[in-house]
């Protein structure tokens, strides 16, 4: 068989399809945010029945001229699985759309959702972030963000309201969305407990579901001052504090970190570790919520794809912040004196993590 760079014609063609593939993801993301600005998850949701295109384009307002780059817009969201397409009763030639379990979580108006997430991360300022990557390499910067910024992220979330915004509403949809899933399949990681504390809680999304469905466990939000000024708790049994991790947490029979040790690099994670085995009796636990990557398990190739990208993500951001594996996580714990712990990959890309004195 002729060989062509030392590779056969197949192999060749092969490789070149894996570039462009890895090199066209970002229309998918695009196209995935065009589709929220637009409203068509909405749209399709208000119609309360499968729409067609012809639809779309007349609620849209639309010019007819660009009706065939909107079905070329639906087919590769429908080819990403946000809507499912099928051909209409009626016309053969006609198709309709309906919604998918993932383009529900971009209505607007539901309690669960991830629209906020995709506005956060497909900013400008997050997305052309990563153009500055190969510099950094090269340079002395902390993080990407301050190579392409000029200073650290969270500099610019205080500056700067749009992104300050777009963080804690995306922050606040993914603890809705997470307590809603916990608080329906690991009520038991909460059975017995009195107290938690809710470190890097932020506006309490997450307290506040807990605190909702267990009313005998006083709950407690625990954040910087600036963030948790002029928050009250609606319920008895939910509080906001303000202080810093680093110096002490209050005291509860539980802590919980959701999606707080990845923004910290080892030497950190293993101080707030200590703060929060200081605040926990010795029948307590502290909670954690984040990413556990095992390439060993056979987990969807789409998962393990996801924590590595969200593994960059934490690169690109925040200084020695990452998403670690499991023999990390063990590292961890038993560097800040926990004798024993539970990884269940419960929550998707996250697991829910239980760490023993």
């Amino acid at each position: 068989m002729d060989m062509i760079n030392g590779e056969s014609s197949c192999e060749l063609l092969q490789a070149q399809a894996q570039v462009y593939n890895c090199t066209f993801n970002f229309i998918n993301s695009m196209a995935l945010k065009c589709a929220v600005q637009l409203g068509i998850p909405d749209l399709i949701n208000k119609h309360g029945q499968p729409m067609t295109l012809s639809q779309l384009v007349t609620a849209l307002n639309i010019l007819p001229k660009k009706a065939g780059s909107l079905h070329r817009l639906m087919r590769i969201l429908a080819h990403s699985g946000f809507f499912d397409r099928q051909k209409t009763s009626k016309n053969e030639q006609e198709e309709e759309y309906t919604l998918t379990p993932a383009s529900k979580l971009l209505l607007k108006d539901k309690p669960l959702k991830a629209a906020p997430f995709v506005h956060l991360i497909l900013d400008p300022i997050i997305r052309d972030t990563f153009h500055f990557m190969s510099t950094w390499f090269q340079n002395d910067d902390p993080t990407v963000f301050e190579t392409a910024n000029g200073k650290p992220i969270w500099d610019c979330i205080a500056q700067q309201p749009k992104l300050k915004n777009l963080f804690y509403d995306a922050m606040s949809a993914d603890s809705q969305l997470i307590a809603s899933v916990v608080m329906k399949d690991c009520k038991h990681v909460f059975m017995g407990l009195k107290s938690l504390v809710d470190v890097g809680g932020g506006t309490g999304a997450m307290a506040k579901v807990i605190a909702s469905a267990f009313p005998h466990i006083k709950c407690t939000v625990f954040d910087l001052p600036h963030v948790v000024d002029n928050l009250q708790g609606i319920d008895q049994n939910l509080e906001f504090i303000g202080g810093d991790m680093f110096e002490a947490i209050p005291s509860a029979d539980a802590v919980l970190l959701k999606w707080i040790i990845h923004d910290w690099g080892d030497e950190e994670s293993v101080k707030i570790l200590k703060k929060c085995k200081e605040a926990i009796p010795s029948r307590g636990k502290v909670i954690i919520i984040d990413m556990a990557i095992d390439s060993e398990k056979e987990e969807k190739e789409t998962i393990l794809e996801t924590q590595l990208c969200c593994d960059m993500l934490m690169m690109g951001m925040l200084n020695t912040a990452k998403e670690r594996s499991v023999e990390q996580w063990k590292k961890l714990f038993l560097e800040a004196g926990f004798t024993h712990f539970k990884i269940n990959p419960v929550l998707g890309l996250r697991s829910l993590i239980e760490v023993y004195p």
